[in-house]
């Protein structure tokens, strides 16, 4: 276990978390589109706030809520943009967060970038080996889990003195979470015919998709191989609203070797994609849904006349950008 012990902050500020909303909507002149008569919005959650960027604000805050002060234990990988947000909302509201980490064998090394953030942040870091990490949504394995780090969940009767922890799922992904994402659809009804956003775990397309207003459509990009986010999507679904809501579908294509996974082709095409129109671009989701756009759209996947809307959920932090290094160690993990 890494990262300092307690609080992360002495006093908690309800209104460090205030959001800016509804987020920006920008047009962009982008050639690439509008020869094929497409018109390109950009949805600038990346502004929503400073330290809960885009659609961590939308996921973590119904959890937030509940968590009512208690420790927030939550899971990720070694560059989770998930993690440092959580960490960053304990912070700002003096509430414990634990991180446990995928992947046993970064224990004994030197925090990366986004990891030392979050210790900075005051989480403490459990690591678990990768087996264990892709079992912990069962019962048995997640009370392991939370018994090695001295804590126990709620609905947890043993005794012990034990301290009561709030579970967030990887990604934040869970019912509340869902239904928080669905104001993002309802903030675009009237400006979109198709909402693009990049996926990891699916829970803002679960909520984008049943926000959405008649005749429009959400379109997720996944940033893991493996195709089975469909599945995840439906049963998020399932459990937020009792069945599937909206229009969605999935091309996972783009997902360039998998979570965390860049090449040199996706590099050149996010720094283009910074000097064409001045806006960072994040490469381990935001980039994958961009370079996706464009493909599609010079395949001819959209009609002409249909507005496209490109939602940006995050933006590179300051060790992330134009950083070779920290690609290389990404790809790595």
């Amino acid at each position: 276990m890494r990262g300092p012990a307690g609080s992360a902050a002495a006093a908690a500020d309800p209104a460090a978390l205030r959001p800016r909303l509804p987020s920006p909507l920008q047009p962009v002149e982008d050639e690439r589109f509008a020869r094929r008569g497409l018109r390109l919005l950009l949805k600038r959650d990346d502004l929503i706030h400073p330290d809960l960027i885009g659609n961590k604000w939308r996921k973590l805050e119904p959890s937030l809520r509940a968590a009512a002060g208690r420790t927030i234990v939550t899971f990720g990988g070694a560059y989770s943009n998930h993690l440092r947000a959580t960490a960053a909302a304990g912070r700002l509201l003096g509430v414990p967060t634990i991180g446990v980490v995928r992947g046993h064998e970064l224990a004994g090394r030197p925090l990366n970038p986004s990891l030392s953030r979050c210790a900075a942040d005051g989480m403490r870091l459990h690591f678990v080996d990768r087996s264990t990490y892709r079992r912990k949504h069962e019962p048995g394995v997640l009370a392991e889990i939370l018994d090695a780090i001295g804590v126990h969940a709620e609905q947890d009767t043993a005794d012990g003195g034990a301290e009561v922890a709030y579970i967030v799922p990887e990604g934040g992904s869970n019912s509340p979470a869902v239904r928080s994402c669905t104001a993002l659809g309802r903030e675009l009804r009237g400006h979109a015919d198709v909402v693009a956003v990049a996926c990891g775990t699916g829970g803002t397309l679960a909520g984008l998709a049943a926000g959405l207003g008649p005749g429009q459509r959400a379109l997720g990009i996944p940033v893991l191989k493996g195709g089975f986010l469909t599945e995840e999507i439906r049963a998020l679904q399932d459990q937020a609203f009792g069945g599937r809501r909206g229009d969605w579908s999935l091309d996972d294509r783009f997902h360039f070797g998998g979570y965390a996974r860049t090449a040199p082709e996706l590099e050149a095409f996010a720094r283009d994609f910074e000097d064409r129109h001045g806006l960072p671009v994040e490469r381990l989701y935001v980039a994958k849904m961009l370079y996706g756009l464009v493909a599609l759209a010079d395949e001819g996947a959209f009609a002409p006349g249909t507005t496209l809307t490109a939602v940006i959920t995050g933006r590179p932090f300051p060790d992330q950008i134009h950083n070779p290094a920290t690609a290389r160690a990404a790809n790595s993990t």
